[in-house]
């Protein structure tokens, strides 16, 4: 019979052995990218309309393996006075390629990042994650201004 060891970071990369360790430390503990997220004014804030942006190659570290994780993440939102620059998300979300996060924190992260940036009526970040030990992940996390039109 073989036995398992019990569960730890045994087996684990260092960097992803201490990226982990961090985290179940303080969960809230992270390094945030350098890119900015730039925004510029809304040519249309008097109208409610929808902007879809797709990363269909976003990708980051699994902080457990020290693996790479791959996916898309789709970002939709009403803007309000400010609209996302896309070259800035661009450099912001490559970012992500060197840092250990689990999929919910990094589409969270995302959604809390852009929000505090472009301030939107509303914004919903979807992560598909790709196929991991013959499992796919989708997170979608939401926001909704306090005076955002519901539709």
């Amino acid at each position: 019979m073989i036995r398992r060891p019990p569960r730890s970071t045994q087996g684990v990369s260092s960097a992803a052995s201490d990226v982990y360790k961090r985290q179940q430390d303080n969960d809230k503990i992270s390094i945030m990218p350098d890119s900015p997220i730039e925004t510029f004014h809304n040519p249309r804030p008097e109208r409610d309309y929808e902007i879809v942006i797709r990363c269909p190659e976003f990708t980051s570290v699994c902080p457990k393996t020290g693996l790479p994780d791959f996916g898309e993440i789709t970002i939709t939102y009403n803007p309000d006075q400010h609209c996302i620059e896309l070259k800035a998300l661009k450099y912001y979300l490559i970012e992500y390629r060197n840092r250990g996060i689990f999929y919910e924190a990094a589409t969270n992260q995302i959604l809390d990042d852009l929000v505090a940036a472009c301030q939107p009526r509303r914004m919903v970040v979807v992560g598909e994650f790709s196929v991991r030990g013959g499992l796919t992940t989708s997170v979608s996390s939401q926001y909704v201004a306090e005076d955002g039109l519901e539709g």
